[in-house]
């Protein structure tokens, strides 16, 4: 069972002269009035009352009052806590009568129930880290988290290579009639030294074979002219004749090559190799696209699958509210931070995160309602019921939508019957006309100090001339009732 209260009073803290107030164990109770009446001190003295010595108001006596702090409250499981005397000395009693101090209060008592607008006002990282620890996943998501960045961080880098690679590809020209590969000049320069040695050869011997014919004719002359020597030049004849068949033999089928086109290819190497290199980078880039293109893919697979793990991390945790996550570190409802949430949106995250980090803490307190128009409290009130959640807030107004109202340190009912006391809620009379609750003023007395007499509250004794019987505290502690006039 979650702990809620049932009933509480208080007496002389802060603003407060003399409250009572049974809030609504499931739903929204406002405490109304205008400012500065002491609403407030309400919700102080309840965090003072549970929350311990850290939440003791720095002038926790009401200025002017004699009597010290007397806090009273009554729990929905029977354990009544207690902050009287001097000291203000905490006392804890359970049903059974046993004593008990701030260490059992701590157990059920949720710190940021009591002062939910220092989780409200902390930043979206903190928000978002307290409901990390409450669902227990907080190592886990933040893991996932940071490999989503750097998935997401290296397939940028991916992305925009292969722009740039793509876009490079394209503005690069391409030369169909430019052959696959590179063009050697050496390899030119090697076939057209070659082509040149075999046409010199060929040459040489056109040269020997004009000289082998100028001989023969020589020894033809000389064969005429030098009969003595006839058969020596007849020798030498037919010896020539045999040397020059063999030479016109050798020579008639020889065809010289033209090196015209290669001296034209040496000549156009450098522009043939820059068409083909242009080639080859546009292939390069355009090779290199596809392949951070591939990897840009593989990429995004990837991070998908771990924006999927980390979704399902989420969802398998029991997270306090349906549609309340965390992305980027920071609370997320219903697809919104919490700088776009409605007012009762936020107020509807902070309680379900303080109720889960203490199930049994049944309660929490709100301060400054004003601020969500009718309709926003009714929905916030309405959820709360269906949670089983207890809200103990503050609103300046005196509407209908108020609960109770503070006034002057007192608390009233809606009709303006002083809540104070068994007999004391009975509407006063005056002049056989009800006393309504911006007439009350009876209660003026109560709080100050007459000699050795502080006067505490009015009963519903009168004497005969109509007079108020008042409840007083002595110096010495003792309590006395005194007939006086208001």
């Amino acid at each position: 069972m979650s702990m809620k209260i049932n009933r509480l009073e208080i007496e002389n803290v802060k603003r407060i002269k003399a409250v009572k107030l049974e809030p609504a164990q499931n739903g929204l109770t406002i405490i109304g009035g205008d400012n500065q009446q002491g609403k407030t001190s309400v919700l102080d003295s309840i965090a003072w009352a549970l929350g311990g010595e850290r939440y003791k108001p720095s002038q926790s006596t009401r200025e002017g009052s004699m009597v010290p702090p007397n806090l009273h409250i009554v729990m929905n499981n029977g354990l009544v806590v207690e902050r009287k005397g001097k000291n203000s000395a905490l006392k804890v009693t359970d049903p059974n009568g046993q004593k008990a101090g701030q260490q059992l209060l701590n157990e059920f008592v949720e710190q940021l129930a009591l002062d939910l607008p220092r989780f409200m006002e902390a930043s979206g990282t903190e928000k978002a880290k307290v409901l990390l620890q409450i669902i227990g996943v907080g190592p886990q998501l933040a893991e996932l988290e940071q490999e989503e960045r750097e998935l997401y961080q290296e397939r940028l880098y991916v992305g925009r290579t292969a722009d740039q690679k793509e876009k490079f590809a394209k503005e690069q020209p391409y030369y169909p009639e430019a052959p696959r590969d590179l063009v050697s000049p050496s390899e030119l320069i090697r076939q057209q030294q070659e082509i040149l040695a075999k046409n010199g050869e060929n040459q040489r011997k056109r040269d020997q074979a004009a000289q082998l014919r100028d001989s023969v004719k020589r020894a033809h002359e000389e064969v005429t002219r030098l009969s003595e020597l006839l058969e020596t030049a007849k020798q030498k004849h037919l010896q020539l004749v045999k040397d020059l068949d063999i030479a016109e033999t050798s020579a008639k089928d020889l065809t010289d090559q033209s090196t015209e086109e290669l001296e034209a290819n040496i000549s156009n190497i450098e522009e043939i190799n820059r068409k083909v290199r242009a080639n080859l980078d546009k292939e390069k880039a355009e090779d290199d696209a596809k392949e951070y293109r591939t990897k840009y893919d593989n990429l995004t697979k990837q991070l998908e699958e771990t924006r999927d793990k980390k979704n399902e991390l989420l969802i398998s945790a029991e997270l306090p509210l349906p549609e309340l996550s965390v992305k980027d570190g920071e609370l997320i409802y219903k697809g919104q931070k919490w700088d776009n949430m409605s007012g009762a949106e936020r107020l509807k995250v902070s309680t379900a995160i303080v109720r889960k980090l203490n199930p049994q803490c049944g309660f929490v307190l709100l301060d400054k309602l004003e601020q969500m128009d009718r309709k926003t409290l009714q929905e916030f009130g309405e959820w709360l019921e269906a949670e089983g959640l207890q809200a103990i807030a503050t609103r300046v107004s005196t509407g209908d939508e108020c609960s109770i109202l503070i006034s002057d340190g007192y608390s009233y009912d809606m009709d303006g019957n002083a809540t104070v006391g068994a007999e004391e809620n009975k509407p006063l009379k005056r002049n056989g006309k009800q006393v309504r609750f911006k007439n009350v003023s009876i209660y003026r007395f109560n709080g100050k100090a007459f000699w050795q007499i502080a006067c505490m509250q009015a009963t519903s004794k009168r004497s005969s001339q109509g007079d108020i019987y008042w409840k007083c505290v002595c110096d010495c502690g003792k309590s006395v009732v005194v007939n006086g006039n208001p």
